[in-house]
């Protein structure tokens, strides 16, 4: 017997929260090749200028508060709840600059790291960003 299951979540997709530049999505493509699957998580108030952690997807802990952005060509980025509040009105741009970090991420083994930009949304973003979007999806399930 095979049943039908609706699976729907609400999503603010009209405008991304969170982008990356060539740079940063080629040193994630270059970690994806080394370490296998990965995840990026802000922490600390202060977002602009920062680097967000590079985990290997499932290493790190997400809690129940912190917030999914996106993902990054396939890379989901998180930011704890304060700083989602805190920068809830802008756009965060993740690129790379050259030298370590004193973190435990990953991109610093190779001489390199992640760094947040940001950048304000417009009016017209932040209205469509108050308005969720409805995404359904069908799956079939068999049953035995």
């Amino acid at each position: 017997i095979q049943q039908s299951k609706f699976k729907a979540t609400m999503t603010s997709n009209l405008v991304n929260r969170v982008i990356a530049t060539d740079s940063a999505l080629a040193l994630l493509s270059t970690l994806t090749e080394m370490y296998g699957p990965l995840m990026l998580f802000q922490s600390g108030v202060c977002i602009d200028g920062s680097s967000p952690l590079c985990h290997v997807l499932g290493e790190f802990c997400i809690g129940s508060a912190d917030v999914y952005l996106g993902n990054l060509d396939g890379t989901p980025f998180y930011v704890g709840h304060e700083q989602f509040e805190y920068w809830r009105h802008a756009q965060l741009i993740v690129d790379v600059a050259h030298g370590m970090d004193e973190s435990a991420s990953l991109a610093s083994g190779i001489g390199n790291r992640f760094v947040t930009r940001s950048r304000l949304f417009s009016e017209e973003e932040n209205r469509q960003l108050e308005q969720p979007t409805l995404t359904a999806t069908w799956q079939q399930a068999e049953n035995g």
